[in-house]
């Protein structure tokens, strides 16, 4: 039986994350580069609909791993499915992303199988038959490339933006769904969660977001934020902040880009007076389009940009607010 991927899509609420689909490109390109078979796997509680919407994508086929008890998801629950499921499949390699919930599971999954976890990579390589992953270190001062040295199934998950989702190529026809069943022992789900945390209003899942513009340093009050706010409602976009910003307290913590905050991966980037340090970069170099306005012509921001605009903040945003409230009129 040759080798296989697997890749564990996430789903939440009846809809798949949208960093699945980066996961199942970089998959994808794992199996090019291998010859590897590629499968998929959505777990949880009635999912027959989204494994159709996996089957569209360029794999070999597509497991529904179903049982009510993995819903609502608990990690006790996941990490008994998986493990029973990965036993009967025994695929080579599983990735998936990483997500909160699969930092949530996947310990003690690899745990229970007695196997390792290579976290948050950035990319992979595939030299004299050899398969490494690449992850960063040191809050991205330095890259290592981590091989696996146990018995498969080995694990490992992509952080945000290391593949891009539009990138996994869809299938010439879907490809089969084969549903799962998964028996759980009543005794094995340990926890009972409660209602889903509501978060506060201006707490935001960023990773979800398509276009974000995002204030460092150069705003110089907090008072100026406001003018960068009416920029990201004009685009449909989120706010977000380097560290310095929610360090001071004018941005909450959840609005962080980078090492010490959220890896962020958007369609567009707006960066507003960010000199682009290493800790801020980590998080958003995988962005697919990058804006960066800094008076600073030297800023390392501009090291990484697709478009750099050299000029005061203060004298460009406000009319290019303008320029975007036109455009949505229709003007």
């Amino acid at each position: 039986m040759p080798d296989s991927i697997l890749v564990i899509v996430e789903q939440r609420e009846s809809k798949l994350n949208r960093v699945s689909w980066e996961t199942i490109a970089a998959g994808q390109a794992v199996a090019a580069a291998t010859g590897w078979s590629l499968e998929a796997a959505v777990v949880g509680a009635s999912i027959g609909t989204l494994a159709a919407e996996v089957a569209g994508k360029k794999v070999a086929k597509v497991y529904a791993v179903e049982s009510p008890k993995l819903e609502p998801y608990t990690p006790d629950a996941f990490a008994a499915a998986l493990k029973q499921f990965l036993a009967a499949k025994q695929p080579k390699l599983v990735l998936m992303p990483h997500t909160y919930q699969v930092r949530d599971f996947v310990p003690k999954l690899a745990t229970t199988m007695g196997r390792t976890v290579i976290s948050d990579c950035i990319g992979f390589k595939h030299e004299n038959g050899k398969l490494t992953f690449t992850r960063q270190m040191f809050q991205g001062k330095l890259a290592a490339d981590v091989s696996f040295t146990s018995e498969a199934p080995w694990f490992a998950t992509f952080q945000n933006g290391a593949f891009r989702g539009d990138k996994a190529e869809p299938g010439a026809a879907a490809a089969p769904v084969e549903v799962a069943s998964i028996e759980i022992a009543d005794g094995a789900i340990r926890t009972k969660p409660q209602d889903v945390f509501k978060e506060v209003k201006q707490a935001v899942d960023l990773t979800q977001a398509e276009i974000i513009v995002s204030v460092g340093r150069g705003i110089k009050e907090q008072k100026n934020i406001e003018m960068a706010k009416q920029l990201a409602d004009a685009l449909g976009g989120e706010l977000a902040a380097s560290r310095p910003i929610c360090d001071s307290g004018w941005l909450p913590m959840d609005r962080q880009v980078g090492s010490s905050g959220q890896t962020v991966a958007p369609k567009l980037y707006l960066a507003l007076g960010i000199s682009g340090a290493i800790q801020h970069i980590v998080g958003m170099k995988g962005s697919r389009a990058i804006i960066a306005i800094n008076k600073d012509s030297e800023a390392p921001i501009f090291e990484i940009a697709d478009y750099a605009v050299v000029g005061n903040l203060f004298d460009i945003v406000p009319p290019l607010i303008e320029e975007v409230k036109k455009v949505k009129a229709g003007g």
